[in-house]
């Protein structure tokens, strides 16, 4: 019997899996049945996501918001990092020379409760080096640094990336992961934040040495970019990514299946706007949008389902929608491919 795990990476490579399978960032809620993929992050950078808030390791902090389901953003008006000409005085990476790192890996993934023979592991460090800097900075000042000192902002996008690149190659093997992601939103709803010439050259880069780990261990790559990104896909290939999340439906995903087939999976195309996003949306709307959404992306495989509705954990109405949505996943994706 395929697991959730084989399913799932049958879909990431390519292959037509047997059913349409959701992508997760782990355990849902409610959800008892093993899930298909589990997102690990090193705990030591993630942990103030996990406690609600408070300083990540270069001295930002954040803050949650219950409306948003406890997603964080860096606090109003307290950015670290002033002018960019500076960014060697205050952006100072930790000292990692002390960490037992298969220590902290097997103490992780015992923690998850996850089964290996059922779910898929997605290894990730963080969330962008285009994020980093616009959480440094802010968007108005982070954004004129690049147009104004792209050298400088590059040395620093350099000093990150080493960092990170060391955590990765000290604690990756200890995860053995099916997946490697890369993240970073360098987009907004309705067109990117800069030009593909820019984030060819001043992004793309970095995010290829972070790629080259998981080209070495010879496992799937994965991209987030939320918003539309469509632009640049072709430097995702270019780098050996092969799976893109959340792929929005802002972006032409019907062009997009057509040009790239399954060189490039789909992991979205789905989004509660519309109808969806009415308080009085019905069962029926919602299950209409996913046979919608499987109907147009999921023939020969290349899609992974992927979204949900965002709002306070303990909003009733939410809970609800979202428990609709995954039956509706469920029933219309496993029937899918028979």
């Amino acid at each position: 019997m395929t697991t959730e795990k084989e399913n799932f990476l049958m879909t990431l490579r390519g292959e037509i899996p047997e059913w349409v399978p959701r992508f997760t960032y782990g355990a849902l809620p409610g959800e008892k049945k093993p899930v298909p993929n589990q997102m690990v992050e090193p705990p030591f950078l993630s942990e103030y996501r996990m406690t609600g808030g408070g300083k990540d390791i270069w001295g930002v902090e954040y803050v949650g918001t219950k409306e948003a389901a406890g997603g964080m953003l860096p606090k109003p008006g307290e950015f670290i990092l002033k002018d960019i000409k500076k960014w060697r005085d205050v952006i100072q990476a930790p000292d990692i020379s002390n960490i037992d790192w298969e220590a902290m890996a097997k103490k992780h993934l015992e923690s998850l409760q996850i089964d290996r023979t059922q779910t898929a592991v997605t290894f990730a460090l963080h969330f962008g080096y285009f994020q980093h800097l616009m959480a440094f900075m802010g968007f108005t000042e982070g954004l004129c640094a690049m147009h104004e000192e792209p050298e400088e902002v590059m040395a620093l996008f350099d000093y990150l990336c080493d960092f990170y690149c060391t955590v990765a190659e000290n604690i990756m093997h200890y995860y053995e992961p099916d997946v490697f992601s890369i993240a970073d939103d360098t987009a907004a709803w309705l067109n990117p934040f800069i030009s593909p010439e820019m984030y060819r050259r001043m992004l793309v880069p970095f995010y290829d040495r972070q790629a080259s780990i998981a080209r070495e261990a010879g496992i799937i790559i994965g991209m987030h970019n939320c918003g539309r990104s469509e632009c640049f896909i072709d430097d995702w290939l270019a780098i050996g990514v092969s799976v893109w999340d959340p792929a929005q439906t802002i972006n032409d995903l019907d062009g997009i299946k057509q040009k790239y087939g399954n060189k490039l999976v789909l992991a979205g195309g789905w989004d509660p706007v519309g109808v969806l996003a009415s308080p009085e949306v019905t069962d029926q709307q919602i299950y209409d949008s996913v046979k919608h959404a499987m109907d147009r992306l999921a023939p020969g495989g290349g899609y992974v389902f992927a979204g949900g509705f965002l709002g306070a954990i303990d909003d009733p109405e939410v809970k609800r929608k979202n428990e609709v949505l995954t039956r509706a996943v469920e029933e219309i994706g496993r029937s899918f491919y028979k």
